[in-house]
């Protein structure tokens, strides 16, 4: 019985080893912080080129929502690109290592 039980108990450990790895992907900051300067970058650039003279002219000639608004939308693009190339590896338990070498 106690062979039954050990199976269980490695079998629901792996299983919150998946889940563990796959929230530290799902949560990884570069995906928080990449989406919402997309998201902003997308609603200033657009604000931007929809700006009137007058509102252009308020800011000395420049279209500062459209030249802030690309410029949110290629960091945020950085950011998801980086996450992309360079992926969160999963956790390695370090103490359960250990043990497969002492075998």
């Amino acid at each position: 019985m106690s062979e039954y039980s050990e199976r269980d108990v490695q079998r629901e450990v792996t299983e919150l080893e998946g889940k563990s790895a796959t929230a530290a992907r799902l949560f990884d900051i570069r995906r928080i912080i990449g989406g919402l300067f997309v998201v902003y970058g997308i609603i200033i650039t657009l604000t931007g080129i929809t700006a009137s003279d007058a509102e252009i002219d308020k800011a000395e000639g420049v279209n500062i929502n459209l030249w802030t608004g690309l410029g949110m939308l290629a960091l945020g693009v950085f950011f998801l690109v980086w996450l992309w190339l360079r992926p969160v590896a999963p956790p390695v338990d370090v103490e359960r290592l250990g043990e497969g070498d002492s075998e």
